[in-house]
């Protein structure tokens, strides 16, 4: 099935810019004297001091020989450091690496290796590290000299490349998204259509910036004139206390965070500010979404599907699972969505297949890796430009609706019966007492092992998964932990999961 181009209205772009550059200086202008990006420590930019920072560090980037298309890693803490060096990067036409700021040795030296930037700006133990690589570090630290106006030395082309996105590498080194400014910004205005963030919004980002949908935010606020608020602290018990503090209305969440947030609403009950609930990384579970309203009243809900390779494909509107239970949403305004079978062809609705999604704002490929560019940025179906082929299984209803169902590497045969590990953790996560849960495909000798967050023992958690799949969709085993292993982006760690299992063989 194809879902044609929705006749919904992007929001016109501002005729100020067309470039994420652009996006940022027409905030500093629109938005002067309101707060940009705060942190709970304190530091805080109001958007023209953003602005006016930017421009500085860019004379210093300038000064070290930046210039257009060279790389430039970022390692620094999400908040207002983080975000004057974006600024300060895109104005000069060059191109922002970001890195995680608790990135290990073994990781900045990959990214150092694959991504050959021109200068880092960095603090902490990261700086030292990309120094002993030979690479010149710029700390917040230095001064970064005058004010300059000085932007790139051409007028940066949409087709440019602004980011260089760092897969999370579960499934081996990581790979560079480039991600083309015009992309990017097709991208941002396609999903503020759908969440819709208003100028009083405060965003609680607990996400890193090294994961696209923490840095998006940045974007997403500089648009409407909301302000982001990061959160300095780990994660802890007093998270609550601190949205409350804040007063932040908008809160991204992928699931791990939605069930720390639920554990400490039954502690603290007490009303927050929370109007909106975003979600994608991972979905979110319908027990878990129903949870949430029931802590949250009066807190919208909005599902998203996507990937970095076009960043998002559909957006929900807001609780709009209530009224297709299950669905992710339609297709991104100005966008095409398809489902299609092993030969590329476009399935009817209700057919599963592979879930392609194809439009402005497809990115540009994997950065020197043409054999995985060629697998994944392959021509649209209906042979309109190119289109990301997301390895994902998903169908359509008849209004568009998309179904995410799984990746075809989670699908697998148990027992002679076709089943996923989507379909597993759904069925886990019904079970009462079960707080969180993740399934992988069979070991290689065919065990099929599920883990739980549960007081359950194994045996009464798989007793649930039986009494709603039968005895022939049973896993093998359960494995009760105290908590899922999780990557930096909040997903879970199927590795570490693996290892778990290992060394209760």
């Amino acid at each position: 099935m194809t879902v044609s181009p929705s006749t919904e209205g992007l929001r016109p772009a501002p005729p100020a810019f067309s470039d994420l550059a652009g996006l940022l200086e027409f905030a500093a202008r629109a938005h002067a004297a309101r707060s940009a990006v705060r942190t709970t420590d304190g530091n805080s930019l109001t958007w023209s001091e953003l602005g006016l920072a930017g421009r500085r560090l860019s004379g210093a980037l300038a000064a070290a020989g930046v210039g257009r298309g060279d790389r430039v890693i970022v390692s620094l803490a999400p908040g207002p450091g983080f975000a004057t060096a974006l600024l300060a990067v895109l104005r000069l036409g060059a191109v922002l690496v970001p890195a995680r700021h608790s990135a290990t040795a073994y990781e900045l030296e990959w990214l150092v290796r694959d991504a050959d930037p021109a200068v880092a700006v960095a603090d902490g133990p990261a700086a030292g590290l990309i120094e002993q690589t030979g690479v010149a570090v710029l700390r917040p630290a230095d001064r970064y000299g005058e004010e300059t106006s000085t932007p790139a030395a051409a007028p940066i082309e949409g087709t440019d490349p602004a980011l260089l996105l760092y897969t999370s590498g579960s499934t081996g080194r990581p790979k560079g998204i480039v991600c083309p400014h015009a992309a990017v910004l097709f991208a941002v205005r396609a999903i503020a259509d759908r969440v819709d963030y208003h100028s009083d919004d405060i965003v609680w980002n607990r996400l890193p910036f090294s994961f696209d949908y923490g840095l998006y935010q940045l974007f997403l606020c500089a648009l409407a004139g909301a302000e982001l608020v990061v959160p300095t602290a780990e994660l802890s018990a007093r998270e609550l206390v601190q949205i409350r503090a804040a007063r932040a209305t908008v809160v991204p969440v992928v699931p791990a965070l939605a069930h720390t947030l639920l554990r400490l609403a039954l502690r603290d009950p007490e009303p927050t500010h929370v109007r909106l609930f975003t979600n994608t990384g991972a979905a979110l579970r319908p027990a878990r979404t129903a949870q949430l309203r029931t802590a949250f009243p009066g807190a919208g809900i909005v599902l998203m599907y996507g990937m970095s390779e076009c960043k998002r494909i559909t957006v929900a509107a807001p609780d709009e699972d209530l009224i297709s239970p299950g669905s992710v949403g339609r297709a991104l305004p100005g966008t095409r969505l398809f489902i299609v079978d092993s030969a590329a062809r476009p399935l009817p609705p209700g057919e599963t297949g592979e879930i392609v999604s194809a439009g402005p704002h497809v990115m540009d490929g994997y950065w020197h890796a043409p054999v995985e560019t060629a697998l994944r940025f392959r021509p649209s179906p209906d042979g309109q430009g190119k289109a990301v082929f997301t390895g994902d299984r998903g169908r359509l209803d008849h209004s568009g609706r998309l179904y995410f169902l799984g990746r075809d590497d989670d699908m697998f045969k148990h027992r002679g019966w076709r089943m996923s590990s989507t379909e597993l953790e759904a069925v886990l996560s019904d079970i009462p007492g079960v707080e969180a849960a993740a399934a992988l495909p069979p070991e290689p000798e065919g065990r099929l092992t599920v883990w739980a967050v549960t007081a359950l023992t194994p045996g009464q958690v798989l007793d649930g998964v039986r009494e709603r799949l039968g005895h022939e969709r049973t896993p093998d085993r359960c494995i009760v932990l105290g908590r899922l292993p999780l990557t930096a982006h909040g997903k879970v760690d199927t590795s570490e999961l693996r290892r778990t299992a290992a060394t209760q063989s």
